[in-house]
């Protein structure tokens, strides 16, 4: 009668233990928390990126009517701010412009994607998922992370391909 019962009880508190786990688990997937671990990786990865091309290299374009890859991480940046700060409450950042070294613009890249996750994580999630006016038509704050990342998403790979074209070889996809 003694061991049925120990069974019972290592029963009772495996299922315990395996339900506080799945509640664990189910708080950390939210909307929010999944933009802001994607939104790291993406800054790992474009700060990679970043990090690869030389130095004498940032001015290089495939063509004139692209931008230079030095050109490519300041919009990047200048759009991450713009958004941030308009819509998410995050500080606005001074403009790097075509003399700005290749550290300072992968630090102050670094620095506004941080300011971003810094906003999104202090916004409650109500806000998050209330309707904005946008240029664009009205958008949830929710749509305007999706267009943030999409942005970065859309002009890293453009940088990749300028990495290939130097013959730098673009760092392994870190994108979830």
């Amino acid at each position: 009668m003694n061991s049925l019962f120990l069974f019972d009880m290592k029963k009772i508190v495996l299922l315990l233990l395996f339900l506080g786990m799945g509640s664990l688990f189910a708080q950390q997937i939210t909307p929010k928390n999944a933009f802001l671990e994607k939104w790291e990786n993406s800054k790992f990865y474009l700060s990679s990126i970043a990090k690869l091309m030389p130095e004498a290299d940032f001015d290089y374009k495939p063509t004139q009517a692209q931008m230079s890859f030095r050109e490519q991480l300041i919009h990047i940046k200048g759009n991450m701010d713009w958004l941030g700060n308009s819509y998410f409450g995050s500080p606005k950042k001074e403009k790097l412009d075509s003399t700005t070294d290749k550290a300072t613009i992968i630090a102050e890249l670094e620095a506004s994607f941080n300011h971003v996750s810094e906003a999104v994580r202090a916004m409650p999630d109500e806000e998050l998922e209330s309707i904005t006016p946008f240029f664009a038509g009205k958008k949830s704050r929710y749509q305007l992370l999706n267009l943030l990342q999409d942005h970065v998403t859309h002009h890293r790979g453009q940088l990749i391909v300028y990495l290939n074209l130097k013959g730098q070889k673009p760092p392994r996809y870190i994108g979830w």
